[in-house]
């Protein structure tokens, strides 16, 4: 894009400035949703009154819809808050695996297509012969991503095999994935990072093994503290984080006078369960997860990991939300964010597609909802959508890897229901790697599909901060989804983001974690629409 076609586009948006009209932060329930229960679907709130460069950047952005090349550079340089649902395993990109998988040595079956560790026999190659040879680095792509997957194919089975093929590299290297995913967030402007890892794994095996089932929650979890036995794996999974971040720092060069973007960022670990597990195993890394999260700042909350859809993880659903409930007691400090209703109809029985999100928020009582796709078949759905307004708990919207697991997109999403219902959503990639997407994609998606103007662009953005696992005060007050992103008291009368915040407010963001990024966000949308928003 040249200076010239940006100055012609902004020209032509502060012309149409008259015209302007804001479309409502509240859109309509599609057609097929069925009438919402008497009560629950939220009035709009008031449109909030926006500024000049405010009016002028969404005035940029209409006139630019229908250019490709405008419209991707907007979408790339826009501030987009932060990453709440992201597996670093599936995030980077297949070359990059690909290029780790030569470094390390490691060999590929030619018929799994599975990376394995050296020597290289009878049936693998070299995974270092990809760099000289398309054809086979080519098939590696195919194969650990969804690059040039049919539309028409099962996408749900190839996207969740694709971890088994590159996980003998994905677990030697969690340092250079982080720095290598965080430098990938900074370039999307992005100020936050809360990324997926299965802390003690090993130790969590063995423990859950050794300690065995008990009906009793409270008398197996007594049996896995007893002689410090989980605190040894508390231990070892602190040790391994010490080691990702040597890895991290070393890869990354923060330690040097020329330090990578993503040394900037401010990033979090959330502790992964593998659902599908056997049950005294699922305990364990919950209660593994959620003991990390009180002891180490490193790592926030706990997430369920694995199809929600295998025979196991239905089996076990209930008894799963029943121990989070139970864990929630004795670690009120940890968080939880839940993979709930990542199911569509013909992948499971009708029968499971009523309760997942409801027994996420009502039973282990979720502070964050993951997918959420199937909420319009559960029972009693609008009143578990008002719950979650009424609560905030925040819905994570990863568009691309619902189309490509579900096949669910446009209408059929409920992406709007959720929003009539004023439940705070937020953006997410969940595994672009796979994807082969990048959050800038999931926010242009989200305005071309339910032609969302820049304003609602923004907020989603913000929510993305706002509902982050991060400690401290929020920047805004009340409830920002409800009414509106209005500055705490402390900073009230200035400028968000402005370089000599008063005494109060720099109190607020020197005390406060939350605040001080979303502040930070705040400085790159005014610069944003310094850049987009004026005739200059």
């Amino acid at each position: 894009m040249t200076n010239g076609n940006l100055r012609r586009a902004r020209r032509t948006a502060l012309a149409g400035l008259g015209a302007l009209t804001l479309l409502s932060t509240l859109s309509a329930l599609p057609a097929h949703a069925g009438p919402p229960a008497r009560g629950a679907q939220r009035p709009a709130p008031a449109p909030r009154p926006l500024t000049a460069l405010e009016r002028g950047t969404a005035a940029y952005l209409d006139s630019v819809r229908n250019d490709p090349a405008l419209l991707r550079d907007f979408f790339r340089r826009l501030p987009k808050g932060g990453e709440l649902h992201n597996h670093l395993s599936g995030a980077a990109p297949t070359e990059y695996l690909i290029e780790l998988a030569a470094e390390d040595g490691l060999c590929v079956d030619t018929t799994t297509w599975t990376a394995v560790a050296p020597p290289c026999g009878a049936g693998t190659r070299p995974a270092a012969d990809a760099r000289t040879d398309r054809a086979f680095h080519d098939r590696i792509v195919r194969e650990w991503s969804m690059q040039d997957f049919p539309a028409g194919g099962n996408g749900h089975d190839h996207f969740f095999a694709t971890f088994g093929k590159f996980g003998e590299v994905t677990w030697r290297h969690p340092g250079k994935l982080l720095a290598r995913v965080g430098n990938d967030a900074v370039a999307q402007n992005q100020f936050y990072l809360e990324t997926m890892t299965t802390p003690g794994s090993e130790g969590a095996k063995k423990l859950a093994a050794e300690v065995g089932w008990d009906d009793d929650l409270a008398a197996l979890h007594r049996k896995l503290v007893a002689g410090g036995k989980l605190d040894k794996v508390v231990a070892e999974a602190r040790r391994e984080a010490d080691g990702a971040d040597a890895e991290f720092r070393a890869t990354a060069g923060c330690d040097t006078d020329r330090p990578q973007p993503v040394c900037g960022l401010t990033t979090r670990w959330i502790s992964q369960v593998s659902r599908g597990g056997p049950k005294e195993r699922v305990f364990t890394q919950m209660a593994l997860g959620m003991r990390l999260a009180e002891r180490d700042g490193r790592f926030v909350a706990v997430n369920l990991v694995q199809p929600e859809d295998w025979d196991s993880s239905l089996r076990d659903y209930r008894l799963q939300m029943r121990m989070l409930a139970y864990l929630r007691g004795v670690y009120p400090k940890a968080h939880v964010t839940l993979h709930a209703g990542e199911l569509w109809p013909g992948l499971v029985k009708p029968e499971d597609l009523k309760f997942h999100i409801a027994e996420a928020v009502d039973v282990a009582r979720a502070e964050r909802i993951g997918h959420g796709v199937d909420l319009r078949h559960e029972d009693g759905w609008q009143r578990t959508a008002a719950t979650m307004a009424d609560r905030e708990i925040a819905v994570e919207v990863p568009f691309t890897s619902n189309a490509q697991i579900l096949g669910v997109r446009g209408a059929d999403h409920p992406f709007e229901t959720y929003r009539a219902y004023g439940v705070p959503v937020v953006l997410a990639t969940d595994d672009p790697g796979v994807s082969r997407i990048d959050i800038s994609h999931e926010y242009r998606y989200a305005a071309e599909t339910y032609g969302l103007g820049y304003p609602e662009l923004k907020d989603l953005a913000r929510a993305s901060l706002e509902y982050a696992f991060l400690p401290g005060q929020s920047l805004w007050s009340g409830n920002p989804t409800r009414d509106g992103y209005r500055p705490v008291p402390a900073c009230r009368g200035e400028r968000a983001g402005g370089s000599e915040p008063g005494r109060a407010c720099r109190r607020l963001l020197d005390a406060s974690p939350k605040a001080a990024v979303q502040w930070r966000q705040e400085a790159a949308f005014h610069a944003f629409e310094r850049t987009f928003g004026t005739g200059r």
